[in-house]
């Protein structure tokens, strides 16, 4: 990213399908600049929007939180009074708290009636090797942390969803992961271990939903649309895995340069924080106009496929994330021809 942005181009205005009702939504991270950007333009189309808040980042983190109350301001001074508030309600939830999922979604429907849309897009991002992040008792504590938050956050927005799909007789999940859940990435381990695991899940659910007229897709947005919008904690590093010693791309060096080069950035020592010699916990120092360029692509992506009556099962966002998949899977269909004959000692000839 360059510090210098007055080249750049203004995010594009999303243009949503029609349809004949508004539809109603469940966003479990309202408070991300996904979450915010999607909930500005869902109000202005029409839609109803229930807001997931989770308590402890809204009040302890101001800098975090900032935006999200700039929104609600705006919501408040709207042209067209009455009629955002009207379709907007905020609600307090931790996804990793299974009764406060519930607790939200009996809400939601109390507000609107029914919820057609359950979006999960709440994740953090572990930086470190696998070897990093097994040298002290804290640092193993954020394998279940991320899991905790990445895998079992959505898994309990769906579980407390699911009967008010079924009741129905409708409705649709859409997961924001990323692309490395189909691209191991050195020095994010923890976090592409927790978006496959939460695709898995979700794959073998599109199957048990489908008789139920329930939809789920998975949009995988580029590795940095999550990272750079969500709490990033990192591990202190090995001298082993050093930029100077190790030729691997580690995510923890290309983080921290970027970290270095945001426009904005009151102090040089972001990127520094994640080479710390202690655990280190922060959020990047977007721009409301950075945020808003970052994940204009992925809101329009969401909004366009959400309550669709043909949704995708699966939808990478850029061309980049598609190209990086495509290459990928072109790599594993080669390895699988170059040695298919490793599984002929487990065949048997027809005329045996």
């Amino acid at each position: 990213m360059s510090s210098n942005h007055t080249d750049a181009k203004p995010p594009r205005e999303p243009k949503f399908p029609t349809h004949n009702a508004p539809r109603v939504w469940f966003i479990t991270c309202a408070n991300s600049p996904i979450g915010i950007s999607l909930c500005r333009h869902l109000l202005a189309h029409g839609d109803c929007v229930t807001a997931g808040v989770q308590p402890v980042e809204f009040e302890k983190e101001e800098a975090r939180s900032a935006d999200f109350k700039d929104f609600l301001k705006e919501v408040g001074t709207q042209q067209d009074k009455g009629a955002w508030r009207a379709r907007l309600r905020v609600v307090a939830l931790d996804p990793k708290i299974i009764g406060q999922c519930q607790s939200a979604v009996a809400e939601a429907v109390l507000s609107f009636g029914r919820i057609d849309i359950l979006f999960c897009c709440h994740s953090e991002v572990v930086v470190g090797t696998v070897e990093e992040c097994s040298q002290s008792p804290r640092a193993l504590s954020l394998v279940t942390d991320q899991f905790e938050t990445n895998f079992f956050g959505p898994v309990n927005a769906i579980k407390a969803t699911l009967p008010v799909f079924r009741q129905k007789k409708n409705g649709h999940i859409v997961l924001l992961t990323a692309i490395t859940a189909h691209l191991g990435t050195p020095g994010l381990s923890l976090y592409c271990a927790s978006q496959w695991a939460i695709e898995g899940y979700c794959d073998s659910l599109a199957y048990e939903i489908a008789p139920f007229n329930i939809k789920m897709t998975i949009v995988q947005p580029n590795l940095e649309v999550n990272v750079l919008t969500h709490k990033i904690t990192s591990v202190p590093p090995i001298a082993a895995y050093a930029e100077e010693t190790n030729p691997a791309p580690l995510s923890r060096n290309i983080l921290s340069g970027i970290l270095d080069r945001l426009e904005g950035t009151d102090e040089p020592t972001y990127g520094d924080q994640l080479h710390s010699e202690e655990i280190t916990s922060l959020y990047a120092p977007l721009s409301s106009g950075m945020k808003e360029s970052l994940v204009a692509e992925t809101v329009h992506a969401v909004a366009a496929i959400g309550g669709h009556d043909n949704p995708p099962a699966r939808h990478i966002v850029g061309v980049e994330g598609v190209a990086s998949v495509k290459e990928k899977l072109k790599t594993m269909s080669e390895e699988l021809e170059d040695f298919v004959e490793c599984s002929s000692a487990a065949d048997f000839d027809r005329t045996d």
